[in-house]
């Protein structure tokens, strides 16, 4: 099948890509590439798609007339949303950016598939959205009316958005509450991208909330195979689901810290920190949904998965110097 990947130069859209690249399909990918983050660590991951055959398109999906021109031209089978403005914390220093992306890119995305159709949308949701919610673990059930960041509330935005183009124009769409995405080419914003630098660098590391956070971190590729199933998968009735992908396991910050010590072989100079704006305490992902539609549930332990980063980011960075 032909299937469209917004946002394949970002972390987890790029994977999305590779895999479907490397099972036969066709891939269409767009990016706008901008500068939130590295750009050259976005020019990279996309080197990684040159040994495939593929189309790329460079350009900005908040930009009126882009997608419905890209599915006049492509008419993909099915598409994977994945580009959005990230980050709770910069949403505090830069609201625009999330109304412009997640907001109006969003429906810029709806309304390309209502013209143009596709026989699946899957896009990117958040487990942010469960916000102040205290009941453990995050159930899709569970009430999401209390966002505490800006980002939050964009996604949150997006399901209600896409409830909305399923019930009234028949369009089969699935939002995926992503949990603590981490592993090879992950952002340079998240926090083990940031411990890692540090640490090397022999700099302290900021641990916000005393350590006392709680993250059910799930690896790259236990996320994109939860995806990809999700994707090969929809249902006529009902054309609109939500699904948590999390590893069901949520581990204390300070664990996390001491097995990537562990990896690096460097202990972390800790700079312990109050709650910060936009936070929540714990994340943990209720999977049972997720098992019973596709059979699946993220299994990769975390200590595997932290070493695979600390690998993959001596490399990159011992070739770009």
């Amino acid at each position: 099948m032909k299937v469209l990947v917004t946002g394949n130069a970002g972390f987890i859209g790029n994977f999305v890509a590779e895999h479907l690249l490397e099972r036969g399909d066709q891939v269409v990918g767009i990016d706008n590439m901008n500068d939130y983050y590295d750009v050259e660590l976005k020019k990279a991951r996309l080197r990684r798609l040159e040994k495939y055959s593929y189309s790329q398109y460079i350009a900005d999906i908040s930009e009126p007339g882009v997608l419905e021109d890209l599915l006049a031209q492509e008419q993909p089978d099915k598409i994977v949303h994945l580009a959005a403005q990230a980050g709770v914390r910069y949403s505090l220093e830069n609201p625009h950016a999330y109304v412009n992306a997640n907001i109006t890119g969003f429906l810029n995305v709806l309304e390309a598939v209502r013209k143009h159709g596709t026989q699946h949308l899957v896009y990117a949701s958040t487990s942010s959205v469960y916000g102040a919610n205290t009941q453990m673990p995050f159930s899709e059930v569970h009430k999401t009316e209390h966002p505490v960041s800006l980002y939050a509330a964009t996604k949150k935005s997006n399901e209600l958005m896409a409830h909305t183009y399923s019930h009234l124009f028949n369009v089969p769409t699935t939002g995926l509450r992503f949990f603590t995405v981490y592993g090879p080419w992950g952002r340079p914003d998240m926090a083990l991208f940031l411990f890692t630098k540090k640490i090397l660098a022999g700099e302290p590391i900021d641990v916000f909330n005393n350590g006392n956070h709680k993250r059910d971190f799930t690896y790259i590729d236990d996320l994109v195979e939860g995806v990809i199933r999700v994707l090969d998968n929809p249902t006529d009735k009902p054309l609109y689901r939500i699904f948590n992908i999390g590893s069901n396991n949520p581990v204390n910050l300070l664990t996390y810290i001491e097995l990537l010590e562990d990896a690096l072989g460097n202990k972390a100079i800790k700079k312990l920190l109050p709650m910060q704006p936009g936070d929540v305490t714990d994340t943990y992902a209720d999977v049972t949904k997720l098992m019973t539609c596709v059979n699946y549930k993220p299994d990769t332990p975390i200590a595997t998965g932290i070493q695979n980063f600390v690998d993959w980011y001596k490399d990159y960075y011992e070739r770009r110097t």
